[in-house]
This record gives C-alpha cells, structure tokens and sequence, in this order.
C-alpha cells in the first residue's frame, strides 16, 4: 500500500497480480470530502461509464459475466437506475473495480479505470494523477536496476569470500583473525576502485549511513561485480595480494574508463 500525492491530497494505490490499482474515493475527495461514495455511485450510473467498464472487463476479465451486463447496460442512464461499486463485482465477477474493508479502505479501480474516473471529477486532476504516478513509477524502475545491481555485488562477494577461504585462511583461525582477513581482501576490491579503504571512507563520512558500496552508482557496481570475480580467480592462482591490487587498480581504471566515457553508463548517485 503506497500513496503519492497530487495537487494538496493524498491518493492511496496498490499492487495486485503485477497491475496498479489506485483508490478513486480519494480522487473523489478532489471534488467533494463528504461525499465520495455519491460521485461514485453517480459515475457508476452513467451509460458512458458502464459501456468503458464493459469494455474494459471484456479484455482483461475471462470470467466477466456479458449477460448480467447487457441487463445493467440496459438500465443505465435512467433516472431509477442506481449501482454500487459493490453490486457491480457481484452481478457481473467484475475484477476492474475492488472494495476494500478495513484501515485502508475505499474503493480501488486499476489504474486504466481510476484515470476515466479522475477524468470525470477533474480534467485537470487526472493530468496531474497521471504525471505524479508515471514520476513514481519511474522511480520505481531505477531503483529496480541499482537493486539489482547491488544484489549482484553481494552475490559475486560470496563467491569472493569463498575464495579467500579456500585459499588464504589457514586453519584453526580465531573468528576475529578470520573476519580480520575478510576484510582486508574486501579492502583490495575498495582500494582498487574507490581509493580507500571502508574505514577511510567511514572516518571522512561520518554523518553518512552503510559504507562505501552502498553510495556507489551503477557504472561502480558493474566494475565491482567484475573485480570480485577476477579477484577470486587470481587468489586461486596464488598471486600475491600486492600484485592483485596492482592489477585490480589497472583494470578498474579500464573498465570505468570503458562503461562511462565509451558507453556512456548514466550514473545513479546514491544520495542520502
């Protein structure tokens, strides 16, 4: 459950089975906070409204009833027509249009409903619901592509420590000389790209939160991932960590050289 806001008022929405549904009784507060139930039991009687909600139901609901919505359709627009948002999913299996019980009730339409909704309680209204959530869901996406990015570090650092462990951590260690070791062979990786080492980067960053990695833009997490596997390939070869770092250095100067000047990465600063 999320809300974004739009021009002074507060619109909930949520996820359901990867689409969008947003609570048009919180559109409806745009045009009257008393009485939303009314304007939307008053959209709903109108025969535009039922022929778009028909239609849209028709393309993506299988199991829409078409006959109760011919009988529905029929009535609409006479003056003893009424229909609720509740009486609309029972008659027909409507799946469009959700009621929703409890601390975040309301009536909820997926997103393609909920726009035709704003658009017959404001024009202006819907433009700028429609520009808020398209900011929020490309929001969404970048944070998406550094997440991914960042998980994929994590994942190549296991194989990393795995490396170290096979390789340079003799047995019967004290877990403080092992985590000792873990952390000087992450400072290689540190060292070779950023130039520091973790506490470095702590000590001239106190009021920030996490460490190093965590403030790291995508192009960095790319070479990151690239160096954790090449690290762990030289350290099963044996290679001295001095000459790793050397190599790790001149190889990180490559490949940012190559992801931001060649192929012009865009950089997602971890600003917080």
């Amino acid at each position: 459950m999320g809300k974004i806001d739009v021009k002074g008022f507060e619109i909930g929405f949520y996820a359901q089975n990867e689409d969008d549904y947003i609570c048009i009784t919180d559109i409806a507060k745009y045009k009257n906070r008393d009485s939303t139930d009314d304007l939307i039991r008053n959209w709903l009687r109108n025969r535009n409204t039922i022929e778009f909600l028909g239609v849209w139901e028709q393309l993506n609901n299988s199991n829409f009833n078409p006959v109760e919505f011919d009988g529905i359709k029929k009535q609409a627009g006479l003056n003893s027509f009424t229909l609720t948002p509740k009486q609309w999913i029972e008659r027909t299996g409507a799946i469009g249009i959700i009621s929703r019980a409890g601390r975040y009730g309301g009536t909820y339409a997926h997103k393609d409903i909920a726009f035709e909704f704003a658009s017959w309680i404001s024009v202006e209204f819907k433009l700028y619901l429609i520009k808020e959530f398209q900011r929020l869901k490309e929001e969404e996406r970048k944070q998406l592509g550094w997440d991914i990015r960042r998980n994929l570090a994590k994942i190549n650092y296991h194989i990393h420590t795995d490396a170290i462990k096979e390789n340079l951590i003799p047995k019967e260690l004290s877990k403080e000389q092992v985590n000792l070791v873990y952390a000087t062979e992450a400072d290689v990786l540190n060292m070779a790209l950023f130039g520091m080492t973790a506490k470095q980067w702590r000590d001239a960053n106190r009021d920030k939160k996490g460490n190093i990695r965590d403030y790291a833009d995508i192009s960095q997490l790319v070479c990151l991932s690239n160096l954790e596997n090449l690290n762990a390939h030289f350290i099963n070869e044996a290679i001295p960590q001095n000459e790793r770092l050397v190599r790790l250095n001149k190889i990180a100067i490559h490949q940012m050289k190559l992801l931001i000047e060649e192929h012009g990465v865009k950089k997602l600063g971890r600003n917080k």
